[in-house]
């Protein structure tokens, strides 16, 4: 009798604790190499069976022996079907998440489709792998996705036994959707020759007898005897099942599908129960996480863009903007969108042309290193404008279509008052502009209407409080301050955040003593010290002062006010500080929007926010959507975020910082955001910098400096009207002293450690000696470069020597440093800006104003930054004094406070946050074409 040959044990506790250590050093390797970057897994139950808590538990503690980070999200019994695809929908819909997986059986009372359960989990994070997709994917072969998991433990278990597959004849015992049928096809596709047994099949015995591996999951206690097995056979057993055991302390044993004692005489290899397939499941399960996190990983640390561009259709001469933009047809946003590297659950689309990009796109991105940070600004500019906007878009099409660098420019959303008044819109010009350039300049995506509609909400509350305080006496005020509904009578959230500000720790609205009624429920406005205006966003004088409360059912509640722009509210400029939607909410709580009147002096008084009149929530339930970048493109097909646009005086002027934070992430550390700061550097980029960034912590590479010959001749006292006639040597003469208010601009960069580049905006009547006077001041200056641009006539290519130098200018060592400390006195911070950016001798605050900046500092606004407003048209405070002006002085005339946008604002001069409408705007060239749809006469 020969000596029994005993099979090789093939140990899935074994093997799945060297997959998991692999699978640690792949997560460690994830971690290192993208800055953090975690795998998540999320483990979704309906009810609490003991069996599957058991294996959630298994499931969380080998996640985290791996280096997985596991969620157990449980649900009740209750859940409806709808309920629960709702809820796992938000975990497709949710970047951070890598892998979902749901615990079956379901254990609910509903009646819920568990197939349908299982088909809506994403195919990219359906780490169990049973999603119709990924079934089907194994089935014809594609075996890069992700794998049914017990079927490629079997797999893996196979080729721990030594035996090749290919050319192998395998049988399949069972054809179940979860184990067989999956099997059977990893099988045929490792080249195995497969024969799938069923319940129908006959002579079961004789087909496994053929076997060379043998799989075995059809659901009967030790059915497969070890006289079927044809000898030296690999036996992989999936089936678990008790049978009745009273030698056993728990009265049952778990055995296989295999007999094993019998089998494991004649088999090469067998798999053990419980040791087998078991622990090989949860270490697939594993493994497909981390293979569908890498590949996120890989997805958003990719480096390149593969754009398609658009070619630009040049003509001699250059037609109108609105002719060139409407020569080019735009690519599907959701193409662009896709191209740099956005997935559509973050798309919200506004037709095919433009679409909201989601703050929350930031969370799939944090790990990735910000591009490099462009900051375009200008000279002192002319009535006509200079181009910093047709320059930042020929710049980025230069640097994304020509140079092949991820780049995107961020610019604000122009205002409807200047569109329809005289300036025109803000979209560039020529052969660099945005397009749809109608869209840009009129709507957008809503944005200016919700900060409207929020900043008038705020208003209203405002009056309206202040006449049912007068109205009202103390318990009948509070009675409807707090009513009773349904029985229960209960402070909102944000009336117990006037609780807490206010020191009264109760939160039952009966417990009150009459004096805190009367502290919770009186605001005490002071009407002369409101300064929280009514806007909308259209040029209308006769807004600049009107009276209100003047029908009969106000009872002489009248008051003076008036209208501002709406691009002038502050909730604009918090639109564009807020970092992210929490952030937003907190600066609109701080808002201050007046004083109260129980003592008497502004010194003394006390601050009323809108926190304290219960709108930050309706306010910023108004600005949910406005808080998304719209993502539009340019002429050349590349990308271009258009977010916010804060008066460019009384606020700082740039677009958001949570589009220039997207950006960051979206071009990569080998990318450039483009973005632009407003009016000239004295003003515009003193803010950018000392205010905006600031909050965004994102430091700018490199200076784009605009000029134009036409500006710089002005301020040498030349004139710049194509009907004045001219020589040759007086242009020249005049240009030779105009460019000191470059080279003024150039000293303002200079100052903050970031290598500057003048850009010379081309124009056709300039010459070759004009640009070598500009760019001889420019270096004489300390600028790095200046480069004659046409990028307006050219489009990208013909700014594709800007490009260059300021590729090199980025790579250049950086320095940044802000013009001053926060924690010096605001009254030194506004004569450090006077003195450094404008030139000023001194600066003259009056009584009114010292008292309010000694009041704004006893209130902890003292170590705010500074946002001076004054006239873009000089380096001085007196817009009719060109060049760079000396020994003069800067009036400040008023002060208040910014408190959510984070800013205290001094007044230099007569400014208007209300502009008007001249004797011919723009409304009489803009018409609409009724059979075509398209608008006439815009630019």
């Amino acid at each position: 009798m020969s000596e029994e040959v005993v099979a090789k044990v093939l140990s899935g506790t074994e093997l799945s604790k060297e997959t998991k250590s692999n699978l640690k050093k792949q997560t460690d390797a994830l971690a290192e190499h993208f800055n953090g970057f975690k795998a998540r897994l999320v483990i979704v139950q309906v009810g609490g069976r003991d069996d599957s808590n058991v294996y959630i538990r298994q499931k969380i503690k080998s996640a985290a022996e791996v280096g997985v980070e596991a969620s157990h999200v449980q649900y009740p019994k209750t859940i409806t079907q709808n309920e629960l695809l709702s809820e796992i929908n938000k975990y497709n819909s949710d970047s951070s998440v890598h892998g979902i997986i749901v615990q079956m059986p379901l254990d609910c009372i509903e009646n819920i489709d568990s197939h349908l359960i299982t088909n809506a989990v994403s195919p990219e994070k359906d780490v169990d792998g049973l999603n119709i997709v990924n079934e089907g994917r194994v089935a014809i072969g594609d075996l890069t996705g992700l794998i049914p998991c017990t079927p490629n433990g079997v797999i893996q278990l196979i080729k721990r036994s030594g035996i090749e597959i290919s050319g192998t004849r395998a049988v399949v015992l069972g054809r179940s959707k979860i184990v067989g049928a999956p099997v059977a096809s990893l099988l045929l596709w490792h080249n195995a020759t497969v024969t799938v047994c069923h319940s129908k099949t006959k002579d079961i015995e004789k087909e496994v007898s053929k076997a060379d591996i043998l799989v075995v999951a059809i659901g009967k206690p030790e059915f497969v005897q070890g006289s079927w097995i044809k000898p030296g056979a690999v036996v992989i057993d999936c089936g678990i099942n008790s049978l009745p055991d009273s030698s056993k302390k728990s009265g049952y044993r778990l055995v296989g599908d295999v007999h094993y004692s019998s089998t494991s005489l004649k088999a090469s290899a067998i798999t053990p129960v419980p040791g087998g397939v078991g622990p090989m499941t949860v270490a697939m399960l594993l493994s497909n996480t981390v293979q569908a996190a890498t590949k996120v990983a890989n997805d958003i640390f990719k480096s390149q863009w593969n754009l398609d561009i658009l070619p630009l259709k040049l003509q001699r001469p250059v037609p109108s903007d609105i002719e060139i933009a409407r020569s080019q047809e735009p690519k599907n946003i959701m193409v662009l969108a896709k191209e740099i590297g956005l997935k559509e659950s973050e798309v919200i689309l506004y037709g095919n042309k433009k679409a909201k990009i989601c703050i929350s796109t930031l969370d799939r991105l944090k790990n990735i290193n910000n591009g490099k940070y462009i900051v375009v600004t200008g000279i002192t500019p002319t009535s006509f404008g200079e181009g910093k906007s047709t320059t930042t878009v020929g710049l980025v099409q230069a640097l994304a279509a020509h140079s092949k660098k991820n780049t995107i420019a961020c610019l604000r959303q122009p205002s409807q008052g200047p569109t329809f008044g005289i300036k025109g819109g803000a979209a560039g010009g020529g052969y660099s502009q945005v397009i749809p350039m109608e869209d840009f300049n009129l709507h957008l995506t809503g944005d200016i209407h919700a900060v409207t509609a929020a900043n008038n909400l705020m208003a209203a509350q405002i009056d309206a409080r202040i006449f049912h305080e007068a109205t009202q006496k103390d318990q009948a005020l509070y009675d409807r301050l707090v009513p009773t509904v349904n029985g229960v009578r209960k402070f909102s959230p944000i009336q117990l955040n006037r609780l807490k500000k206010l020191g009264i720790n109760k939160t039952d609205p009966s417990t009150l003593t009459a004096e805190e009624i009367t502290s919770f429920s009186r605001l005490n406005i002071d009407p002369d010290t409101i300064s929280w205006n009514r806007v909308m966003d259209t040029n209308d004088r006769f807004l600049r002062k009107i009276t209100i409360g003047q029908s009969p059912t106000e009872k002489n509640h009248t008051r003076q006010t008036c209208f501002d722009i709406s691009v002038a509210s502050e909730i604009m400029a918090i639109l564009a500080l807020a970092k992210d939607a929490s952030d937003l909410k907190e600066r609109l709580s701080r808002i201050v929007v007046a004083q109260d009147k129980n003592i008497g002096n502004f010194t003394s008084s006390k601050d009323v926010t809108a926190d304290d009149l219960g709108m930050t929530g309706a306010m910023a339930v108004l600005l949910k959507d406005a808080i998304n970048p719209t993502l539009m493109q340019t002429l050349e097909g590349t990308p271009v975020l258009v977010h916010a646009g804060p008066f460019a005086n009384i606020a700082h002027g740039a677009s958001s910082i949570v589009a220039d934070l997207l950006a960051s992430k979206l071009v990569g550390p080998d990318g450039y955001v483009v973005t632009e700061a407003g009016f000239g550097s004295d003003i515009g980029m003193e803010k950018f910098f000392n205010i905006k960034t600031r909050y965004s912590g994102l430091l700018p590479t490199t200076i784009v400096l605009v000029c134009t010959v036409r500006a710089l001749r002005m301020h040498g006292g030349g004139a710049i009207s194509p009907n004045v006639s001219i020589t040759t040597v007086e242009k020249e003469e005049a240009l030779s002293k105009g460019v000191a208010n470059l080279q003024k601009h150039i000293s303002n960069c200079v100052k903050y450690g970031v290598p500057v580049v003048v850009a010379i905006n081309a124009m056709k009547a300039d010459t070759e000696n004009e640009w070598k006077i500009v760019r001889d001041a420019s270096l004489q200056a300390g600028a790095m470069d200046a480069v004659v641009s046409t990028h307006w006539e050219n489009g990208g290519s013909g700014a594709i020597k800007l490009a260059e130098t300021v590729i090199k200018a980025s790579e250049q060592p950086q320095e940044f440093k802000f013009l001053y400390d926060l924690n010096m006195p605001l009254q030194l911070k506004i004569e450090t800006i006077a003195k450094e950016m404008y030139g000023a001798k001194s600066v003259e605050f009056n009584e009114n104003v010292l008292n309010k900046l000694c009041s704004y500092e006893s209130k902890g606004y003292g170590k705010l930054p500074v946002c001076v407003a004054k006239t873009a048209l000089s380096l001085s405070g007196d817009p009719n004094l060109k060049g760079v002006p000396t020994n003069f002085t800067i009036p400040i005339v008023d002060v208040y406070v910014s408190a959510g946008a984070g800013f205290v604002v001094t007044i230099a001069g007569e400014i208007s946050k209300m502009p008007g409408l001249s004797t011919r705007p723009s409304i009489y060239d803009i018409d609409l074409n009724t059979e075509t749809g398209e608008i006439i006469g815009l630019f």
